[in-house]
């Protein structure tokens, strides 16, 4: 049985760290992408259903960025206060337990932490193709 508990978190954390790397590449300073999950969707082939947390130090800012051309997005906000605009829409500011979506081929021009004294954290989920794997790529 150990061996068995050994090897699923060894499959985990190699999964994680997979999801990790395309995701860290587009954040800025101040803000720490972490992996929540990655799961196949059974009944929708080809679809995954992949989750991280997004922590902003007070004053943070993800540079302008888009996401998989594949990706439905829920942004969820967990602490503090984040302030966000999709494609050209308003910018807003979002309090813990609000909510935002970016539809499949979004632009995310303002990501960021609204206090610059409190820190902030979202909830990020996305519907995406599997094989998708740069989750955010950085807009020049």
């Amino acid at each position: 049985m150990k061996t068995s508990w050994r090897s699923t978190i060894a499959l985990a954390a190699a999964a994680i760290g997979s999801l990790a790397t395309p995701l860290a590449n587009a954040h800025g300073l101040g803000e720490k992408v972490t992996p929540s999950m990655r799961q196949e969707i059974s009944n929708i082939p080809g679809k995954s259903l992949v989750a991280v947390v997004v922590d902003y130090a007070p004053g943070a800012a993800s540079p302008s960025h888009v996401h998989a051309k594949s990706a439905f997005i829920h942004g969820y906000v967990i602490s503090g206060a984040i302030e966000s605009q999709v494609n050209e829409g308003p910018k807003q500011i979002l309090r813990a337990g609000q909510s935002f979506y970016e539809p499949p081929g979004a632009r995310h021009p303002v990501s960021r932490n609204a206090s610059k004294t409190q820190p902030a954290k979202l909830l990020a989920v996305f519907v995406v193709d599997t094989d998708d794997t740069a989750l955010t790529t950085p807009v020049q």
